[in-house]
């Protein structure tokens, strides 16, 4: 019997001697929105990419843009995917953040976020996105994505500045709830909850985003510490919200020759995952699927066009260095690099 022990015993001392000892997952936090443009965490955590690279992922979940940013900021969060604010501009300024991808745009052809009217609103006559002035617009805070979706707007048709007036309700249902009670009269929200009010005739679409203004509304973020002492775990994330970004790419970007999306089997394989995080039905999901990118690279030119807005507005500082914290080296092939 202890000649057998002492067996065992070398047999396993030999195995870590071949194998090395069991190395414990690097635990990462990830931070977001239950948004259809979140689709690669969520594919990410249910395939197992994370854990192939790794890491231990935790998935948190917030109702505004805003939070997601002082998640990293603060240590809280090691990633975010979530929407560009005025927020996340003057923190990235301070050295905390870095733009390390992209996460969904507002892509000619795909719904993602689009504008809807109370119901009342619409029978006065709110009928389309260019009726808005002398109407008020709910969002979630100043200095918002959808903030900066009305200020596209006002520029775009030259509007006065105060031609609409903001009312900000500093999250996602408290938008709802006021657009169902028409205590505004618009209010821009992402597809797959449009879907659900229209449909059930809680409010009116009066058009989309990427109709007017096509921009690269979000990105993948984390912290600058994390680049600067924990470079291979940055890698390493990167690499597995690629592997789902390509997931998706293949189940939820697909058109035919006439421009038209269509879905199949990839997709349907996929709704399970995004019915679950999401909570919401295969049909809304399909009409609410944004375009992201398959390598989650990002339209540069158009993030700086979106932070030379907000200086104009006086939201984020004047002498803010935007590629001060856009870092291009995680991500190969990003769009309109400055120089390129």
């Amino acid at each position: 019997m202890l000649g057998k022990l002492k067996s065992a015993a070398l047999a396993v001392t030999f195995a870590t001697a071949i194998c090395g000892p069991a190395v414990a997952a690097e635990k990462i936090v990830i931070c977001a929105l239950t948004f259809v443009s979140s689709a690669p965490l969520f594919i990410a955590a249910d395939k197992g990419y994370y854990a192939a690279e790794g890491l231990d992922a935790e998935l948190k979940f917030f109702r505004a843009a805003q939070p997601v940013a002082v998640g990293i900021a603060s240590g809280d969060c090691d990633f975010g995917v979530t929407g560009f604010t005025a927020g996340f501009f003057n923190l990235a300024g301070k050295g905390a953040l870095k733009v390390i991808g992209a996460q969904s745009r507002e892509e000619p052809g795909f719904d993602f976020v689009g504008f809807i009217a109370s119901n009342k609103a619409y029978d006065a006559g709110l009928k389309s996105v260019t009726n808005l002035p002398g109407h008020s617009v709910g969002t979630t805070q100043v200095g918002s994505t959808m903030h900066y979706m009305v200020g596209m707007l006002r520029d775009k048709y030259g509007w006065a500045n105060d031609a609409v007036s903001l009312k900000p309700l500093q999250s996602v249902p408290n938008m709802i709830a006021a657009i169902k009670g028409g205590q505004v009269d618009a209010v821009p929200l992402p597809a797959h909850i449009v879907a659900k009010l229209v449909d059930s005739g809680e409010a009116k679409l009066i058009g989309w985003v990427h109709e007017q203004t096509p921009w690269q509304l979000g990105g993948l973020f984390t912290s600058s510490r994390n680049v600067a002492e924990r470079r291979p775990m940055v890698e390493a994330f990167v690499r597995a919200y690629q592997k789902a970004a390509r997931d998706y790419n293949a189940a939820f970007n697909a058109v035919d020759a006439s421009g038209k999306r269509v879905f199949g089997p990839a997709a349907e394989a996929l709704l399970p995952t995004l019915e679950s995080y999401t909570k919401s039905t295969p049909d809304a999901i399909y009409k609410g699927a944004p375009f992201i990118d398959p390598d989650g690279r990002l339209k540069v030119d158009q993030l700086l066009e979106q932070i030379a807005w907000m200086k104009k507005e006086g939201l984020v500082e004047a002498d803010l260095d935007p590629m001060s914290f856009i870092d291009l080296s995680f991500v190969q092939g990003h769009y309109g690099v400055p120089g390129n």
